[in-house]
């Protein structure tokens, strides 16, 4: 087995406080570089997440690595009566929080600090929990999708947007080229944290996908397990239910 893959190789830290650090880092910047990295299309993939969780008709919903809250501020208007963002970096809720505030949605949307491999809520909580680009930072995969499990509700949907790989020619020898060179480099420029976006560009492409996480997903006990590559498979929407 290789060293595992984590945002500082040589802090000493294991990869949960290394995560932390690295947003709490760059949560300054981290919005603007998504548009940039993403070359936009992130905005219309959350779309396409929200109209998903939107169809469920949930109460209560958990955004879980919200980051800046992004997706958790665009469900504000799927009628749920609760909205929790969580997060394990401080500096990036902080963001977020401003952002809530900015839109007067405060009393809509919670924005917490907590780690996803132990969620401090009651089993059967949401109706639907999503997670975006924020699973391949998981220390433990399976233990996190565990407890994402525990606490939605049966027949409740739980919504992955992550990075994935295309596999035709020449998008895949274009997303190489892209995510190895270009992202890391784009990163530094407007970062400076040369560690941070390098780990990101790795990280998504070491990350499984596909019908490799649909079996990890049915592993931890899922059921319903659907994945949708996006934009020729630079990023798949995987959707399951308990």
């Amino acid at each position: 087995m290789g060293k595992k893959l984590t945002p500082y190789q040589d802090s000493g830290l294991n990869k949960k406080k290394q995560v932390e650090q690295m947003f709490d880092k760059i949560s300054g910047k981290y919005d603007g570089l998504n548009r940039v990295i993403s070359l936009g299309t992130d905005i219309k993939w959350r779309k396409k997440v929200i109209a998903l969780v939107k169809a469920h008709q949930p109460t209560a919903v958990l955004d879980i690595a919200t980051g800046t809250g992004d997706l958790a501020i665009q469900m504000a208007n799927i009628n749920a009566r609760k909205i929790v963002g969580l997060d394990l970096s401080e500096g990036m809720l902080k963001v977020g929080r401003k952002k809530i505030a900015a839109k007067n949605l405060s009393d809509k949307i919670e924005m917490i600090q907590g780690d996803s491999e132990a969620l401090p809520f009651e089993d059967n909580a949401f109706d639907a929990i999503t997670v975006a680009f924020g699973v391949r930072n998981f220390e433990d995969l399976e233990k996190g999708l565990s407890e994402i499990r525990r606490v939605l509700k049966p027949g409740g949907i739980f919504v992955v947007l992550e990075t994935s790989v295309p596999t035709k020619f020449p998008f895949k020898q274009g997303y190489k080229l892209y995510s190895g060179h270009i992202l890391p480099l784009i990163g530094r420029i407007f970062s400076k944290d040369r560690e941070a976006y390098s780990y990101l560009s790795k990280s998504a492409a070491e990350f499984p996908h596909g019908e490799a996480f649909n079996n990890i997903l049915k592993k931890t006990g899922f059921i319903d397990i659907e994945n949708k590559p996006q934009t020729l498979g630079v990023a798949t929407i995987y959707t399951a239910s308990k």
